[in-house]
């Protein structure tokens, strides 16, 4: 009875702008949750990879309540102690020579828009607001009014017209597209190294290291989006070293705090952030204290405690056990790391019942896109409890199971 209380007031009172799954968590520990009446899950979504460390990891958690006492947030407008050290950390752990932090991964996309535009007018010498973004088919970069503006799905900008110009739409994986769009006046190409949003769609090999050619050639700054394939997701610490490249800049965030804190940062190379004069642009919550300790701690437990490696293991076990599902409804099966997506085709129905029916069973994952399902658990999983999970995908997803 609980938990329906709980929807009916959510219902009531909230927006209706999210469709989830019908069940009401309350507490989370590693790769489990418990939802208000006792039921205990796996969380195959990880908060859309912001949970990539594990549901409320101790030494982060340690971290919050200690930070929390002392100094939660000063602005910008004055210096703290826990900055500059987050700053070189992640620097050197990224290898990246300027940090610019901020709280969500749409404040970075917005910030790297800004940024690039005026490296555009500065440096290259782009006629003034004539500045060009190229940016991919099925993108998802967040939800602003000048993000939606260069989605093409419709469903996210249906009525929230009118659109920032200046953003040229080419399709994902296509090099030679890439090289076509180019003008003298295109600054930046924004890009997510897999799309993951759209289901998981993952480019051919070597197009980012093409990407990465043409952009040099032309003089243009290659953007990655790295909010959710970054910090371990792809068994890297950034998706970019898959094709042995670095992007001129990269957006990281969701797992930057481990889930416990909204932080986000645009890593760059010195020239690009260096148009950036005081005053230009900021935020209040941006590099605050307690958001910067609660990140050093998240990114710290990622290496120390082996993290990536074990997306990068299990991951492919994960993935290839997927693959032997005998299922003719089945499309593709397709991942790297943890970042995994399920294909269907049309005629089996849609993915939300699959969904449901993994959820009855405690196992707990997304649709996307109607026709596919993510499986991206945090990325502590270890391998009997994958097994634990594909005993369940698979009694769901194989016709006549049990």
């Amino acid at each position: 009875m609980k938990t329906k209380e709980l929807i009916g007031i959510e219902d009531l009172f909230g927006a209706h702008n999210y469709k989830p799954l019908d069940v009401v968590l309350s507490r989370g520990e590693g790769v489990w949750v418990w939802d208000v009446q006792g039921n205990k899950y796996l969380d195959c979504l990880s908060a859309y990879s912001a949970v990539n460390q594990g549901h409320c990891h101790p030494k982060i958690l340690q971290t919050m309540f200690e930070q929390a006492q002392k100094l939660t947030l000063t602005s910008r407008a004055f210096r703290n102690d826990q900055l500059g050290y987050f700053y070189r950390e992640l620097c050197e752990l990224t290898n990246s020579h300027k940090v610019l932090p901020m709280n969500s991964g749409a404040e970075a996309v917005e910030t790297v828009i800004k940024t690039v535009r005026k490296w555009g007018y500065h440096i290259k010498g782009v006629p003034e607001d004539q500045a060009e973004i190229i940016v991919c088919e099925n993108n998802f970069h967040g939800r602003t009014i000048t993000i939606v503006g260069f989605s093409t799905d419709e469903g996210s900008r249906s009525g929230f017209g009118p659109f920032t110009p200046g953003f040229k739409i080419i399709p994902f994986g296509d090099a030679d597209a890439l090289e076509a769009a180019i003008t003298p006046n295109t600054v930046g190409f924004l890009v997510e190294p897999i799309q993951g949003e759209a289901g998981v769609m993952i480019p051919p090999a070597g197009y980012l290291k093409q990407a990465k050619a043409i952009c040099e050639r032309n003089n243009v700054v290659l953007i990655l989006d790295e909010i959710q394939t970054g910090l371990g997701r792809t068994g890297k610490i950034l998706a970019e070293e898959h094709d042995g490249i670095e992007a001129d800049l990269t957006l990281i965030g969701k797992a930057l705090s481990g889930g416990f804190y909204p932080i986000s940062a645009v890593l760059s190379n010195t020239e690009v952030m260096g148009v950036l004069q005081p005053g230009e642009h900021g935020s209040t919550f941006g590099g605050n204290p307690l958001a910067c300790a609660i990140a050093r701690t998240a990114l710290k437990v990622l290496v120390e405690e082996n993290m990536i490696e074990n997306a990068a293991e299990i991951g492919t076990y994960f993935l290839n056990a997927l693959k032997q599902i005998n299922n003719p409804m089945i499309k593709e099966v397709r991942g790297i790391g943890l970042m995994i997506g399920l294909e269907l085709r049309p005629e089996a129905g849609g993915a939300r019942q699959y969904c449901e029916k993994l959820k009855e069973k405690g196992l707990l994952c997304k649709e996307t896109h109607d026709h596919i399902i993510r499986f991206a658990p945090p990325l502590v999983i270890k391998r009997d409890v994958v097994n634990w999970a594909l005993e369940r995908i698979y009694s769901v997803l194989t016709p006549d199971a049990g």
